[in-house]
């Protein structure tokens, strides 16, 4: 009898929905909210016909609707327009609805379709790095050792790095103080970027958070390599990280290029959903 394909084969296997047809007037009017977000502070009405590629009796048509329901101001003495208190209810009511764990998992399960590794979704949990959530890839040997409620090392796991680096050293410092105190007991660690000491690890960091991710070879598993990318809340703390991982001779510096790129960009594309900008 033939094997039934899991749920997260068929959702992995399913094609892209088409493109379903909107409102284009409404998109329009979201492209001068998003001009407002984008500006930090009210602009004349000649700015944001300009950023939006409006005539400017257009762009005042849309800015009259949006203040008759408070999702715009116009300030009295400049006659500037800003973001009214509505939009303020609709950011706060959003953030209250805000799920990282569900909103991951599209992006999760088109990283494994897309590169065929194993990708993992982890948060900070009371003991440190945890994995929450996890896409089985199809390249590979499944990788048993990991599963859902693992806590990970932080010196030694991408997904521990990345929480490292992008956290304050006053919630780390009891765990990252007994990781140090461990690799100062061997000889020669399998992975020769683990820091040994606090010097080295303020230094890979810094270099974590220049290049947007971090990476890890052989220092979690032997012979496997894993690439981490931060989530960020609205207030630019870290709050999860999504992380692929795979053998070494299918993920190395000269074949990772794209799955890097897939990785981060759906990892931004979460932060910009809990209201992170840039």
């Amino acid at each position: 009898m033939p094997k039934r394909p899991t749920t997260d084969e068929q959702t992995a296997n399913a094609k892209p929905k088409a493109r379903q047809r909107g409102i284009q007037s409404v998109e329009i009017g979201f492209s001068i909210l998003d001009t407002m977000v984008r500006a930090g502070g009210p602009l004349p009405l000649s700015r944001v016909a300009e950023e939006t590629g409006l005539t400017v009796a257009n762009a005042h048509y849309y800015l009259v609707s949006f203040q008759r329901v408070g999702v715009v101001q116009q300030d009295a003495d400049t006659g500037h327009y800003g973001l009214g208190s509505y939009a303020l209810k609709l950011g706060v009511a959003a953030l209250e609805q805000f799920d990282v764990y569900k909103l991951a998992r599209p992006a999760m399960i088109d990283i494994s379709a897309q590169s065929g590794h194993t990708v993992f979704l982890g948060v900070w949990g009371n003991k440190g790095p945890t994995i929450v959530n996890r896409i089985e890839g199809r390249r590979g040997q499944p990788l048993l050792e990991l599963r859902v409620g693992s806590v990970l090392p932080l010196l030694s796991s991408a997904l521990g790095r990345n929480f490292a680096a992008h956290l304050p050293e006053t919630v780390t410092a009891s765990l990252l103080q007994e990781e140090l105190s461990l690799q100062s007991l061997v000889a020669e660690p399998q992975d020769a970027g683990v820091p040994r000491n606090v010097e080295a690890f303020r230094e890979m960091a810094a270099r974590i958070r220049e290049q947007g991710y971090s990476r890890c070879r052989n220092s979690l598993l032997p012979n496997f390599t894993s690439l981490s990318a931060p989530i960020f809340d609205l207030s630019g703390t870290i709050i999860a990280a999504l992380t692929v991982m795979g053998p070494n001779h299918l993920l190395h510096e000269a074949s990772e290029a794209q799955t890097l790129a897939l990785l981060k960009a759906h990892a931004a594309e979460i932060s910009q959903t809990a209201g992170v900008y840039g």
